[in-house]
């Protein structure tokens, strides 16, 4: 092997032999145009490239073939050689005695780092080779025990100077360098695997793996050299004393095992990537040693430390004590990012005066002052600088996307839009790209025109609109008019913006309730029926108005529908029933739709007979599609919009049309026809989604199933309506009914515009291409929502069409044409204007990592429509890989190829995407109900900013130190085990679910102020409501439990768990730092594959 393998050569370095020609790594090396994002060039995701796929060629030393190109697959338990290989850095790179130049200008780069402290760029995750941080001892690793460091120089055959070695960096240097000291163990990669364990000694007889490996295979390079940990992230050693372990392999490396450690050498060689277990052809574990466990490389069973010779050229018995793990704190954490953003901007008034200006984060409370953008709340953008040319955009890979949420909640303190009125005349407007009247707009030739800032288009002002200018070139009326002063602002209007040029009518909501035997012996039909008594009182009104001006309708059924006439004149209400749904119609239009407050004793007593009039049905099966037929007709008849809020518990087997048969099979998952299962069945449901949409329909569907139900077809018309799907598995009244009935509230509740229809604007060189929302797009540019409530978002993405202008920067104006709560046609407009630059460094200074993440769940949300789930994951990788391979090259300074740098601003983006990977729709386990997948895909369709980074990341509190009397919410703690505490209580929330975990050890006075139980033995099964005890700790919880549930767009159940009992599985497969349940890798393997993959990209 060539000398210059020992300078520092990862382990993949050398070409494999036997694998002749492979291109390195995911798909096609480092060909750019391979990674496209969802909606790209379709090569983008056409399989893997079959040049990887070449016939096993039989390789040297008994390793099986490399597996096709590396599926990022959790389920194949399979460990393939890897066919991934950089080419040896040069040899200058870093040479072992120097620091390395530090990462980022902002970390001064003199003295070592402090232990386990992150610089900004976790320039000390050095990860590994030939970048052991400063060289200038860093202090010894924290380790409990006194265990001696191996301070021994590494041998000289290493090819290293043999410079002083520090011990902690003992570790990265002490024996080989990194990357190639794997190799002394089993054969890191194509190493010869026959006996000539790399380093000729065996490094001084340091165990190689000890050091190699502390944690999960975080360090161990099975990252493929970088070994993230050699130097561990912060400066202090890999895990403790560099050696220690058993020889490298037997520690099951936390993670994946490093590459073919943990294995016998002739077993198959390294899992792939970071533990990301390759399928492939190899042979499925060596005879006699268990094949590797759990998806995406669970603990490997291998040789036993100490088994002499279970590395050739290592002496057997070097098992030291076992190791400290490579410590977490050291990598990026979203809490410390979280935390950080609320001590420097929380609090405070964001003025958004300023183009291009990034705003807090979405988890930092703070105060929105229009001057002339519009709030971060209604817009929020992957970045605020674009780059200029469509060039710089496909060099970083950095989506282009804004995230509308066009009707969002404004705080109290926030002055509501205000609503201009220019009567008859209608809204200023460019005559060429249509545009509103906006601050953008340059007012020349001394105000009697005005050249829009979108198009250029130079247009006259009209005579009532006319207004001198100032010394400025401003017109003197500014600030008293909103549009040419506010980012937000509505206005009226005409009738030329009506449907048929007639002022609409208000809206209704109708309530459709499935009263078949299942809804009725549950006890569902009498608290539906009980509580829109109440609730109805609270429909939602205009300020200022006494009572709410939307109609309401009834309709029960089963395999028929009852139509109910409420009308105020009525002493009883009266049914009536149409039994052919096929031709369905609506019998009655007087006294179907009646204002509440006027029918309101008719309405009550329909409320209560209803429960009774079906209490001894036996009627099992139910009809869906002609429900909402039936309500979308009930609107065209009386000529408005509305909402349809429709309970249901199974799925329609009556013959009608709609009917849907199950089509549950599991067998697809993981197959190319997986995709089906999250497809809708065509033909009824799609034309009726159509037909909803253009009367301005929405329909939000409550569903209580006990089995498969098909939900992804019947969720179709919601999720194409602007509607929402509430799901309650096995509903049970006493557990349930309180959860279902806080959703049911914010629903009817929620601020809503109607029969919407929006439009994004842009400025020239850029424009909207892609949209993702509960929404329907009948052309390319109108997206029509029968109805937008404020916590739906519509997510954009841009292309660019031609070069941006540093000066002028670039405009986006979101226009949004809807029907008020009252039947006012209105028009609400954001304007949001962003810099542009030809520098990437701007572009990934101005980045916003939730924005960033809300775009990538949606797109692949939508791409696992048409693609395997496992080419979507890809991808996704392929494309994190390359967003920060590009900020490596062009904007960090140089430094050790080792070290992983991270942008400021995206330095968490491996945790969000590592969580993403692992949700139940790109999961592909057998596991998961694929209801369960289909309602998860929907919901995030329509999901803002804030909703899918609580998702991905949820809360993690603890509970159990809480200071009573302090007003501060408590800070969460990150999202693994490793922070649980036996004797704590922690409630863990990610706006859909909430637990309370117990631990084991649990104090007796804990669970008395809380459960009023003496122990936590005495804790019986399903509690979802904590007891009202009087003492300040329990007050305390309720209260943050209360806040949250208030807070969130959804309400959640609460899951009392207890440490090591059963539904504890439930729990931890929301701790999104450690690996998956269903598979998935943990953070930290996460961050490793994705720097090798970034080494790969740069090599």
């Amino acid at each position: 092997m060539s000398q210059q393998g020992y300078v520092a050569a990862p382990p993949y370095s050398q070409a494999q032999p036997g694998m002749g020609g492979y291109q390195g790594g995911f798909g096609a090396g480092s060909a750019p145009p391979l990674y496209g994002h969802y909606g790209g060039p379709p090569q983008a995701f056409s399989a893997p490239q079959t040049g990887m796929m070449k016939s096993p060629v039989s390789s040297s030393a008994g390793m099986p073939p490399p597996p096709a190109s590396s599926q990022y697959s959790p389920n194949i338990q399979q460990n393939g050689a890897h066919p991934q290989r950089y080419p040896a850095p040069p040899a200058a790179s870093a040479p072992y005695g120097q620091p390395p130049h530090s990462p980022f200008n902002s970390m001064a780069s003199s003295g070592p780092p402090p232990a386990q402290q992150l610089t900004n760029q976790m320039s000390a995750m050095n990860m590994g080779n030939y970048a052991p941080g400063p060289m200038q001892s860093p202090p010894p690793p924290t380790s409990p025990v006194a265990q001696p460091h191996f301070q021994t120089p590494p041998p000289q055959a290493m090819g290293q100077p043999p410079g002083p070695q520090s011990p902690p960096a003992s570790m990265s240097m002490a024996g080989p360098p990194m990357g190639v000291q794997s190799m002394a163990g089993p054969p890191m990669g194509g190493q010869s695997m026959g006996g000539q364990s790399m380093g000729g000694p065996p490094m001084g007889g340091q165990s190689m793996g000890g050091q190699s490996m502390g944690g999960p295979p975080m360090g161990g390079q099975s990252m493929g050299g970088q070994s993230m940990g050699g130097q561990s992230m912060g400066g202090q050693s890999m895990g403790g004393p560099p050696m220690g372990g058993p020889p490298m392999g037997g520690q099951s490396m936390g993670g994946p095992p490093m590459t073919g450690m943990g294995r016998p050498f002739s077993g198959p060689s390294p899992p792939g990537p970071g533990g990301f277990q390759q399928p492939g052809p190899g042979p499925a574990g060596s005879p006699g040693y268990p094949q590797q466990a759990g998806q995406f490389g669970g603990h490997m069973a291998g040789p036993q430390p100490g088994l002499p010779g279970s590395f050739p050229g290592m002496p057997g018995g070097l098992a030291g004590p076992p190791q400290k793990k490579l410590d977490p704190d050291s990598i990026p954490s979203i809490i410390q990012v979280i935390e950080d953003d609320k001590a420097k901007q929380g609090g405070q008034v964001f003025s958004t005066n300023i183009r291009g200006q990034v705003p807090p984060l979405v988890t930092t409370d703070f105060t929105v002052q229009d001057q002339g953008n519009a709030s971060p709340r209604f817009m929020r953008c992957t970045s605020y600088s674009l780059p200029c040319t469509a060039e710089l955009a496909k060099q970083c890979q950095v989506p282009l996307a804004s995230i509308i949420k066009p009707f969002a909640n404004l705080p109290k303190n926030e002055t509501p839009l205000y609503v201009v009125n220019h009567g008859e005349t209608g809204p200023v407007r460019c005559n060429r790209c249509k545009a509103y009247m906006c601050p953008y707009m340059q007012f020349i030739d001394g105000g009697r025109r005005f050249q829009c800032a979108f198009c250029n288009c130079v247009n006259e002002v009209p005579v009532f609109y006319f207004q001198h200018l100032d010394h400025m070139g401003r017109r003197a009326d500014f600030y008293e008019k909103p549009e040419l002063s506010l980012g937000s602002y509505e206005f009226a209007a005409t009738l030329d913006y009506c449907k048929n040029n007639k002022i609409p009518n208000p809206p209704a909501f109708i309530f459709m309730i499935d009263v078949s035997y299942h809804n009725i012996k549950s006890g569902l039909v009498k608290l539906i029926c009980n509580e829109l008594k109440t609730l109805l009182e609270k429909l939602p009104r205009e300020e200022g108005v006494e009572s709410s001006a939307i109609k309401v309708g009834f309709v029960t059924y089963n395999k028929v529908l009852h139509f109910y006439n409420v009308k105020s004149a009525l002493a009883q209400p009266q049914m009536m029933v149409v039994s052919d749904t096929a031709e369905m119609f609506v019998p009655l239009l007087d006294g179907f739709l009646v204002n509440y407050q006027e029918s309101k004793a008719v309405i009550y007593n329909l409320l209560d007979q209803i429960p009774d009039m079906f209490a001894d049905t036996n009627e099992s099966e139910t009809v869906f599609a002609p429900v909402i037929q039936a309500g979308m007709e009930a609107f065209k008849a009386a000529e408005c919009s509305g909402k349809l809020f429709i309970f249901h518990s199974s799925m329609p087997t009556a013959e009608a049309p709609g009917k849907l048969k199950n089509r549950d099979d599991k067998k697809l998952v993981n197959t190319d026809k997986e995709k089906t299962l999250f497809q809708p069945q065509k033909g009824v449901f799609e034309q009726l989604s159509k037909e909803c949409v253009a009367q301005g329909c929405c329909v939000d569907l409550f569903l209580f199933p006990s089995q498969y139900v098909d939900l992804a077809t019947m969720a179709d018309v919601p999720s194409h309506t602007g509607g929402s799907v509430y799901k309650y598995n096995n509903f049970q009244m006493e557990a349930d009914g309180e959860h279902f009935l806080r959703d049911l509230r914010k629903d009817v509740q929620k601020s809503i515009g109607f029969d919407a229809i929006m439009r994004v604007r842009t400025s020239t060189g850029f424009r909207a291409t892609d949209f993702y929302g509960a929404i329907h797009m009948n052309n390319t540019t109108d997206i029509e929502m029968a109805a937008v409530d404020c916590d739906k978002a519509v997510t954009v993405e841009f292309k660019h069409d031609d070069a941006l202008s540093e000066e002028t920067g670039a405009l986006i104006q979101c226009a949004l044409l809807y029907t008020t709560i009252s039947g006012q046609r209105r028009l609400r407009i954001h304007n949001l204007s962003l810099n542009c630059s030809s520098q990437l460094s701007e572009l990934y200074k101005s980045c916003e990592t939730d924005s960033l993440i809300n775009f990538f769940a949606k797109s692949a949300y939508r791409a696992i429509l048409n693609q395997p789930v496992k080419n979507v994951r890809e991808i996704l990788v392929n494309q994190t890989a390359h967003m920060l391979a590009c900020y490596r090259k062009n904007c960090a300074s140089p430094s050790a190829a080792s070290q992983l740098i991270l942008p400021d601003a995206m330095k968490v983006f491996p945790v969000y995407m590592n969580s993403l990977m692992k949700t139940a729709p790109l999961v592909g386990s057998t596991e998961l109900p694929t209801d369960d997948r289909a309602h998860q895909r929907l919901s995030v369709m329509g999901m803002g900013v804030e909703d899918t980074q609580l998702q991905l990341y949820p809360r993690l509190i603890p509970m159990h130190n809480l200071d009573v009397n302090s007003e501060v919410a408590p800070v969460p703690v990150r999202c693994s085990e490793e922070r649980l505490a036996d004797s704590g209580m922690f409630l863990l929330e990610n706006g859909h679910a909430m637990f309370l975990w117990l631990g084991q050890a649990c104090p007796p006075d804990l669970i008395q102020s809380i459960f009023n139980l003496p122990s936590l033995a005495h804790l019986q099964g399903h509690m979802s409501t904590l007891p009202e005890l009087d003492n300040p700790l329990s007050k305390k919880v309720r209260l943050i439990i209360c806040d949250l549930l208030e807070k969130r767009p959804n309400s959640m159940q609460l899951q009392i768990v207890r440490q090591k009992d059963k539904p504890e599985m439930l729990f931890r497969q929301f701790l999104v730092e450690d690996k998956g349940l269903h598979g998935g890798a943990s953070y930290m393997d996460f961050l490793c594959y994705v720097h090798r993959e970034i080494r790969q990209l740069l090599s």
